[in-house]
């Protein structure tokens, strides 16, 4: 039976015969009972009753043949196929190449048949309709994967959309920064000269291609990358959004919760167990501080500026009994000439060295431009020291007109 062969016109492309291991010419034998791997041999060896194996002569076969016609009497199946990697090779319009490439057609025909069966062909215009909209429906609830002739955001340079796409570039497809960005510092000195050793110049080869298989690793993330659409910043939106719900999911399981009018009582009963720790904990701060008048007045002032929105102007006095730390001495520390007298005053009370302080506050500034604005939580996110010093810092900053709330 003959089949249209799957390999291009290149000798190379097709697999090798099984019995003689030479490259495989049309017409060539399939072994219809072996594989997969699929069984090949040439005419020769089959001639020969060629047996390895499990494969015995009296096998059924299929004759691997492109030598036919397909949508024209005067084309072959295989002048089909050199005809299309022609044009994929030499671009379309370039018919005088397309022919010499061929080098069975001329350039009219190659023209004329190129336009009356790929392109003005209804046939294929229906097919490739009816694909594209069946890939369509397949990937309608799916994440759309990014690739790189996409046109995504373009943000600003180190803005924070553009840390969200990974540093990516999308007017030249590629990123700010690759993996394994100094690969090619090991190059910079290497210089190929005609009196080079043997072993120096295989030393140097052997950098060479340690190098490419760099560079292949670097190009196989990129391709996992665009491929899993990892750089659209809605998929990574979605993935939190269901990680979240599979979290919620998980402690509802963990409380033995196995339906959803349950998952609701318990929700409520859970906001209502919050709500009433919040009133202990501000009880307990009343009855800390009652005994205390001035203490109790500076309570009550802290939390009407609570209430009204404002960051606390009066600062919480201990009555446990500890003796607090006494103020920082700033004499002599580094850092200390670029404060002013606010800011002293700050580093001493929170007893933190300037050094430090001048890089929290540049932290937070930045952070504050970049977004527009600055919340406590981010705040505390980027600096991982006491979260009540902190808290002042943040106040004072935002007091101070340094940065402003989001």
């Amino acid at each position: 039976m003959d089949r249209l062969s799957s390999f291009s016109n290149d000798p190379s492309d097709k697999p090798p015969c099984r019995g003689c291991s030479s490259y495989l010419m049309e017409p060539y034998i399939k072994c219809a009972e072996c594989g997969p791997p699929p069984f090949f041999l040439c005419l020769q060896c089959f001639t020969r009753g060629f047996e390895y194996k499990k494969h015995q002569s009296d096998h059924t076969y299929e004759i691997m043949t492109s030598d036919f016609p397909v949508l024209d009497p005067s084309w072959t199946a295989q002048e089909e196929m050199a005809l299309l990697e022609a044009v994929m090779d030499c671009g379309f319009g370039n018919w005088q190449d397309v022919a010499n490439q061929m080098c069975t057609k001329t350039k009219e025909e190659c023209e004329k048949h190129y336009m009356k069966h790929f392109i003005n062909n209804p046939l294929f215009a229906s097919t490739l309709l009816n694909l594209k909209q069946a890939e369509e429906a397949k990937t309608a609830d799916t994440a759309i994967p990014f690739h790189s002739t996409d046109d995504p955001p373009r943000p600003t340079f180190d803005s924070l959309l553009s840390r969200d796409m990974a540093g990516y570039m999308p007017a030249r497809a590629d990123f700010i920064e690759e993996f394994d960005n100094y690969a090619e510092w090991d190059l910079r000195d290497i210089d190929f000269v005609e009196d080079d050793s043997d072993i120096l110049h295989a030393l140097k080869m052997a950098v060479v291609d340690i190098y490419h298989s760099r560079l292949k690793e670097r190009q196989r993330r990129k391709k996992i990358i665009r491929d899993h659409g990892l750089i659209n910043l809605r998929k990574f939106q979605l993935e939190f959004e269901l990680r979240k719900e599979i979290k919620r999911l998980q402690e509802y399981r963990t409380a033995g919760i196995t339906n959803f009018c349950s998952a609701r009582t318990y929700d409520h009963l859970k906001k209502t167990r919050e709500e009433e720790r919040l009133k202990r904990t501000m009880l307990s701060e009343v009855l800390q501080y009652i005994q205390d008048s001035s203490a109790c007045q500076q309570w009550l002032r802290r939390q009407a500026d609570i209430d009204s929105g404002l960051s606390p102007s009066v600062p919480m006095a201990s009555n446990s009994g500890r003796r607090s730390a006494p103020p920082l001495n700033l004499t002599g520390l580094p850092g200390t000439e670029k404060l002013n007298e606010k800011e002293k005053e700050l580093c001493q009370m929170v007893r933190l060295v300037p050094g430090a302080y001048l890089e929290y506050k540049s932290a937070l500034l930045n952070e504050c431009n970049k977004q527009g604005g600055l919340r406590l939580a981010q705040a505390r996110a980027l600096i991982k020291i006491d979260v009540n010093k902190t808290r002042k810092i943040y106040d004072f900053l935002i007091r101070e007109g340094y940065i402003t709330k989001a």
